[in-house]
């Protein structure tokens, strides 16, 4: 295969007159830019890090050329075809250089969760789906110092399970014990002094520097009335934040969950990310993307993620599973639902006795069509996303999205079967999910790019060899091809091997917090 990139003619005659991308001083403060220009003497610079010879990617500028990138002080300082003077220099040549990748749905703020992120070239990690409250909570096995970014929306569930339950339970596990869920938050409807509690709660929440507020609306099908609802997005619009939601499920392609949260979008202004697209609008695919489309033409902000993995991952006494005819939902048989502490597969008998001896167990239920995955890909504003399940230790199990969730974006989909581009590709991890998170946190403006001014968050992999090594049953085998990972401009993947002793990721929190 011919993989050679493409250059814009005027890139072309900018690197033949051996012009070069530099500024002679860059700060936080400043916007990121590209600037092309003949070499200015006085812009020589001596570099902390610098890259040298990769193919560098920026899916926002289209850039797509074998430069040399050199870093000063956590920031991308100078982008040129010219030689770099640096403290430190990595060989990129045969590399493809692209921004670090922003995970928006991971479950796996852990330390055996963050390692495998980094092996997989993620640099932010979030959890925007069940986040947390307080919105520290998220990260707090990180207290010794992070190697990745990290943040979380503010948890509608947890404020849930304090206001009907009167427990404090600000995540969905606790150090290394899933939670412990009281049933009646997920079932029983708010009266409506429960609900001005709610809406405090949300409020507190998002003045602590949620990203936007997380909504695990299936899980609460039979709880949240269309008043509660209502509060979560006007409590979100007032503040000018996003809600992130995983909509009610009805029979395969049934779009009415899908409409319920449009028409409130539409309404409060509240941005709107649905959950992994794919994973709940299945067959419907196509409709659930036409109408959001139609949402955004009629003045909406709506944006959608999918899973480069095909099951879906929860827990075996969700309420789907519970309450519903799961079989008909997701059209298959117990015989296609994985125990994930094992990798065993069930059979009826099996799935009973683990959700009754095991209720806080998680399984993989294999129900996505890859087809469905490859038209979400090409939609163009689409995220890709690990929603990863807490990875604990190496004794207990979880799904391969937490290794392998970029590297099989990039190697299976982009490489193997041409689904989009290389760089489209790169697109859906790095400026994508950091042009949505904008509408929440000024940070992003500067990540998700590779850019002269933007954060020095990048990752160096092998485009040919580029692919995961984990699998279902076997989720903790890092992936292959990804070199060199960089956070802050400090590397914590060298060589395929995460780095001790540095910790340069940073808490995120939103443009209201003052902290």
């Amino acid at each position: 295969m011919n993989t050679a990139p493409k250059f814009p003619a005027i890139l072309l005659l900018s690197l033949y007159l051996c012009t070069t991308i530099s500024v002679r001083a860059s700060h936080h403060e400043e916007s990121p830019s590209l600037a092309l220009g003949k070499p200015d003497a006085h812009a020589v610079t001596v570099h902390d890090l610098a890259i040298l010879g990769a193919r560098v990617i920026d899916p926002e500028t289209r850039v797509d050329a074998v430069l040399n990138v050199g870093i000063r002080n956590g920031i991308i300082k100078t982008i040129t075809a010219e030689p770099l003077q640096s403290a430190q220099v990595i060989d990129g040549r045969g590399q493809v250089l692209s921004p670090g990748f922003i995970d928006i749905h991971s479950h796996s703020p852990t330390l055996l969760g963050q390692h495998l992120s980094l092996l997989d070239g993620v640099t932010t990690q979030l959890d925007l789906e069940a986040g947390a409250w307080p919105v520290t909570a998220y990260g707090d096995h990180f207290t010794g110092g992070a190697q990745l970014n990290y943040g979380a929306s503010v948890s509608h569930a947890a404020v849930r399970w304090k206001v009907i339950n009167g427990i404090d339970q600000p995540y969905v596990f606790v150090g290394t014990k899933p939670a412990q869920l009281p049933i009646e938050a997920w079932t029983t409807p708010a009266t409506d002094a429960q609900l001005e509690e709610i809406r405090r709660a949300l409020e507190q929440g998002l003045r602590g520097g949620g990203l936007g507020v997380g909504v695990l609306l299936d899980y609460m099908k039979d709880a949240i009335s269309p008043e509660e609802l209502r509060l979560i997005f006007e409590t979100a619009g007032a503040f000018h934040q996003p809600v992130t939601v995983h909509v009610r499920r009805g029979m395969p392609g049934d779009p009415d969950g899908l409409d319920e949260v449009l028409a409130l979008a539409l309404e409060t202004k509240a941005p709107t990310l649905i959950c992994h697209i794919t994973h709940s609008a299945m067959g419907g695919l196509s409709e659930w993307l036409a109408k959001i489309d139609s949402a955004n033409e009629a003045g909406a902000q709506v944006t959608t993620e999918t899973l480069s993995w095909p099951a879906g991952g929860t827990g075996i006494n969700a309420d789907v599973f519970r309450l519903r005819d799961w079989r008909a939902i997701f059209d298959i048989d117990y015989s296609d639902v994985q125990w994930v502490e094992t990798g065993e597969w069930l059979t009826e008998e099996t799935f009973k006795r683990y959700q009754q001896e095991q209720p806080y167990g998680m399984v993989n239920h294999h129900y996505v069509k890859e087809a469905w995955i490859e038209q979400a890909l090409r939609w163009p504003d689409m995220i890709v996303s690990s929603d990863a399940l807490p990875a604990m230790s190496l004794s207990q199990k979880t799904n391969p999205n937490i290794a392998g969730t970029y590297s099989r974006l990039l190697g299976h989909y982009a490489r193997d079967r041409n689904t989009l581009s290389l760089i489209e590709a790169i697109g859906r991890a790095t400026i994508n999910p950091a042009r949505w998170l904008e509408k929440s946190s000024d940070v992003f403006k500067r990540k998700g790019r590779l850019q002269i001014g933007t954060d020095a968050d990048l990752v160096l992999f092998d485009p040919e060899k580029i692919m995961p090594g984990a699998a279902y049953g076997d989720p903790y085998q890092p992936s292959v091809g990804i070199g060199w990972v960089i956070v802050g401009g400090e590397v914590v993947v060298a060589n395929g091997q995460r780095v001790e002793g540095h910790y340069p990721g940073k808490r995120i929190l939103n443009r209201t917090d003052k902290n």
